[in-house]
């Protein structure tokens, strides 16, 4: 059973949360995140990643760094940008983006739940992105950021999240990536007591998006434990912040991949490998309108299909039975793709670490696939996407997914609660 609970939230109030409100801190590069804080020095980019407030020169690491967060956490309750919730309380979190609607509940979610596998993971995380959460939320003594989790959908979880809509919103706005965003606040106990009952009876949640958020909340709860040994469970660093949706209602993009170089080869070689390695191979010829090619012309149409771009064409790569896997892991297309493609013809032993592979989301398109290859890269892959079976699967069998498996849009917005600890 899931343990969750309400909390007393630092958030915005109402006419500042456009401003505060931002994408997720990794999705910024070092460059676009100082941007973004001189172009809107209330965005709350100050906060997740407070380097931006130092010159280039500062170790981002270092602890006055994270003390700066903290600081600025402070600042903006003194200001009046952000309220502190003086009762514990569930929020409602729909994003509607091109007509789809996403609704989950945030709550404070058990550390102990995580641990113990009852919330389940489908990556690994990076020690030094790990360290860098780890370090924030143990300085400012606050998580700042949502884990975005999924659990199976049922009847009863819909019908109660969607009656907790039926009420004036909190906040209401369009974020900048042009997402419709609306929060509710549930403070009534009981209709707090039915939240908690009726997730109570869920068997498993599973991280969507926040493997190192996750990571580090449970790594300072542990901290925490051993500073205060006669803990009794109930202390707010005994949980983190989290949104849960039904799993049926999210949407996951591929994941594509860009790498360096041809490992040697010629384009003509490649290909030939390629074939020899279990695909069917052809050119991609004619697009007949710009829009086509941008939103389907050259994206995999099914499962078990890869399009390439090498050497300013597009190909199509279709995998022959013999290769194709039907286990949880092997069936992915990202493994497809590794197993067959970027391991034993390209060398890239292991995507995590090589600095010849890069990952590109696929909100950024065909498009920023070329542009790459244009500027500093020489190979493309489009993956079709992983599904939300499939990384359920992953995770019932205890197995973990190649890194970037998924892409989940639209983004959860940063900003709009921090969770005292």
């Amino acid at each position: 059973m899931a343990v969750i609970k309400p909390f007393k939230a630092i958030r915005p109030t109402p006419r500042f949360v456009e401003k505060v409100s931002t994408l997720p801190y990794d999705v910024f590069s070092n460059r676009e995140a100082r941007d973004t804080v001189i172009r809107n020095p209330m965005s709350f980019l100050k906060i997740v990643r407070p380097e931006t407030t130092f010159p280039r020169t500062v170790d981002m690491y270092s602890s006055k760094v994270y003390e700066r967060a903290k600081a600025l956490i402070q600042e903006n309750i003194n200001k009046g940008i952000f309220i502190e919730e003086e009762r514990e309380s569930y929020y409602i979190y729909r994003e509607i983006m091109n007509g789809r609607t996403q609704t989950g509940l945030v709550a404070a979610f058990s550390v102990d739940d995580y641990l113990n596998n009852v919330i389940k993971k489908h990556e690994f995380t990076r020690q030094e992105k790990e360290d860098d959460r780890t370090r924030h939320i143990d300085i400012c003594s606050a998580q700042t950021g949502l884990v975005f989790l999924a659990f199976h959908a049922t009847l009863q979880t819909k019908q109660l999240l969607e009656k907790a809509t039926h009420q004036e919103p909190l906040y209401d706005f369009v974020s900048d990536d042009n997402v419709r965003q609306l929060i509710w606040k549930i403070d009534d106990p009981v209709k707090v007591a039915k939240i908690t009952e009726v997730f109570a009876q869920i068997d498993n949640l599973y991280i969507a998006d926040g493997h190192h958020r996750c990571a580090s909340a449970a790594s300072v709860c542990k901290k925490r434990r051993k500073q205060h040994p006669d803990y009794n469970g109930g202390e707010e660093f005994n949980y983190f912040m989290a949104v849960a949706f039904p799993h049926d209602q999210l949407l996951i993009m591929p994941y594509n991949r860009t790498v360096k170089d041809l490992n040697g080869m010629t384009p003509k070689t490649l290909i030939r490998e390629i074939e020899q390695a279990g695909f069917e191979v052809s050119r991609i010829r004619k697009i007949m309108k710009q829009r086509t090619r941008v939103h389907g012309g050259y994206q995999p149409r099914r499962k078990n299909e890869i399009t390439m771009f090498l050497a300013g064409k597009w190909y199509r790569l279709i995998a022959k039975p013999s290769i194709i896997k039907t286990d949880a892991l092997g069936c992915l297309d990202v493994n497809l793709l590794q197993d067959n493609i970027l391991r034993p013809i390209l060398g890239i032993n292991d995507p995590r670490t090589d600095q010849r592979i890069d990952f590109v989301g696929g909100i950024r398109g065909i498009a920023e696939l070329e542009k790459r290859c244009r500027e500093d890269m020489r190979i493309a892959f489009a993956l079709y996407p992983t599904t939300m079976d499939e990384l359920i699967r992953v995770t019932e069998e205890g197995e973990v997914m190649p890194p970037k498996s998924t892409w989940f849009e639209p983004k959860l917005q940063s900003g709009l609660f921090i969770h005292r600890i």
